[in-house]
């Protein structure tokens, strides 16, 4: 009888225990802290320009398993991706990516624009100010002043008390210096020509350090001096149409349109170095650089945040060129998928696979060739400007007795003389809503938008919700043009960009690595949220003029 109770006594000391031990165990796991924020060693901007988000699908089954593959297969893949804003192009793309805004808010309206205040044309990284830095020519006279908001980049500088580095690398210069920010440590893009050096700006630093003097006296870049040819056999290149066909440019020296393409052969007639931008080796040159950068600078080697922003032109470069539809560009996306491949190898390397934050994006999609469009019996065509501005010229001398009353026409906005319309008595409201009417009656043009209508109104979807985004009070032209859908001015071969329109908007947003779920969603996701999103991720401040939000689904807290 004893021991039976002996051996009860015993049993519930053992259940109290037991109860006692996972209570204690709830309890601990309850009161542990929950992350704040991510930490990454390095974060990772890409941006290719002029990527499309079909470009993706299209060439998948092509694409290597350690680019565009890991990213979407490991990381988060926003499938329904969109500018949200005109115009669409380089400088204003790669400024809202980072600014996590619009150029109603930051100020970069266009590559280059009408500036009211001095009656020129002024580039958005222009800046006489600061001197070239790695050459003689004026090609490093740059700076980001003309950009009126701090960009993710600034806030991490600012918010590591400057300890993280920032550093920005692309064929174009102002794919480098936007990205990069007010206060990056060094932004750098290439010069062409017959040298084929990386250089900067005096904004950044007085000399260029040594390993970008190692890397341009090195022959890193004289390798690419090279036959064009596929990577693949061509005749597994059928995500895109024949190779031979009149919708793609031709260059100095060559006979025909179609691989390979003998660039030594004509390298001189067009521009020794700069014909390498036109090909995929752009991009390769830039991943070479961009790897020399994080070596050399030891980024992502400490426990506070880098940030490298790289831009990928030749993307465009070939775009332009050649057309959305082309073998060219195939061959490019190929190329650039193991130029992917190898980046993010070289991060596992060097910052630790898991250490590292990525994400990749566009600046800005392309039409399809009109003229291709055209032929295949799809809605499009080209803006004759010629003679719509010597329609419009009639019209403005029968209504005004002049046409001074126009300033300027750039990025599909149309700049009135203020001043002369109120010597002339008119009313700015009115003339715009007159020239808006007349504009609306050309062929090629589907709508037509007041500045103020911009200032009234709060549009909230469609083209309107589009441009007013694009739209700036102090920097933005009276009238806004919208061309019809399928309508460029361009040439007849290559394709270009900048419209309101969706193929124009819908581009790829990629995350990978630290701090970012595995996924995808087809929920609008817009550029400006790209921005914020990493700020979260971060636990920093948000880029004083971001009106994007985070996409709460992409991010994950330990």
């Amino acid at each position: 009888m004893k021991t039976t109770n002996l051996l009860v006594s015993i049993l519930a000391l053992c259940m109290i225990s037991i109860s006692y031990g996972q209570r204690r165990k709830k309890n601990d796991a309850e009161t542990q802290p929950a992350a704040i924020a991510q930490t990454p060693k390095l974060v990772v901007g890409i941006v290719v320009d002029q990527m499309r988000y079909d470009y993706l699908t299209r060439f998948w089954d092509q694409y290597g398993e350690g680019g565009f593959k890991r990213m979407v297969n490991e990381g988060f893949n926003c499938k329904n991706n969109h500018f949200n804003y005109a115009p669409t192009s380089t400088g204003p793309g790669h400024t809202s990516v980072y600014t996590g805004t619009t150029p109603s808010m930051h100020g970069i309206i266009g590559n280059d624009w009408f500036d009211k205040a001095s009656g020129e044309e002024v580039y958005c990284a222009g800046d006489d100010n600061y001197t070239s830095v790695g050459t003689t020519s004026k090609a490093g006279q740059m700076s980001p002043h003309r950009m009126l908001t701090t960009t993710i980049t600034d806030q991490l500088r600012l918010h590591t008390q400057k300890r993280g580095k920032v550093i920005g690398v692309a064929l174009k210069d102002r794919g480098a210096i936007l990205p990069a920010g007010h206060a990056a440590n060094a932004a750098y893009w290439f010069e062409g020509g017959e040298d084929g050096n990386w250089i900067t700006s005096s904004y950044y630093m007085a000399d260029l350090p040594q390993w970008v003097k190692d890397f341009n006296a090195s022959d890193k870049v004289e390798v690419y001096k090279k036959p064009w040819n596929t990577l693949k056999p061509i005749d597994t290149y059928v995500e895109s149409g024949l190779d031979s066909n009149t919708y793609e440019g031709l260059q100095k020296g060559e006979t025909a349109n179609t691989f390979p393409h003998d660039l030594p052969a004509i390298w001189e007639q067009n521009g020794h170095f700069d014909l390498i931008r036109r090909s995929p080796y752009g991009n390769s040159i830039t991943a070479d650089f961009a790897l020399a950068a994080l070596e050399a600078e030891d980024l992502g080697t400490d426990t506070i945040t880098d940030f490298l922003a790289i831009s990928f032109s030749s993307t465009d470069y070939v775009g332009h060129f050649f057309g959305v539809n082309s073998k060219e560009v195939e061959d490019t996306y190929l190329r650039l998928d193991q130029d992917l491949a190898r980046i993010f190898s070289t991060l596992d390397e060097k910052v630790g696979e898991g250490e590292y934050t990525v994400f990749l994006t566009a600046d800005h999609a392309a039409i399809n060739v009109p003229s291709y469009l055209m032929d295949s019996k799809i809605p499009a065509g080209y803006l004759d400007m010629k003679g719509m501005q010597g329609k419009f010229a009639e019209f403005l001398q029968y209504k005004y007795g002049t046409t001074d009353v126009v300033r300027d026409l750039s990025n599909y906005q149309l700049f009135l003389d203020h001043d002369i319309l109120a010597n002339l008595d008119i009313d700015l409201d009115d003339a715009q809503k007159d020239i808006a009417r007349e504009l609306l009656t050309y062929d090629g043009i589907a709508q037509v938008y007041t500045a103020q209508q911009m200032w009234e109104n709060e549009y909230l979807e469609g083209i309107p919700y589009i441009l007013q985004n694009g739209y700036n009070q102090k920097r933005s032209g009276d009238i806004l043009l919208v061309p019809s859908t399928g309508y460029i001015s361009y040439s007849r071969t290559g394709s270009t960009h900048g419209s309101a329109q969706i193929y124009d908007t819908h581009v790829p947003l990629l995350l990978y690595g630290k701090g970012i779920k595995q996924g995808s969603t087809v929920n609008r996701t817009e550029i400006p949220d790209i921005a914020p999103t990493i700020a979260a991720l971060l636990g920093i401040a948000f880029p004083n003029g971001a009106t994007g939000q985070p996409i709460g689904e992409v991010l994950e807290f330990d």
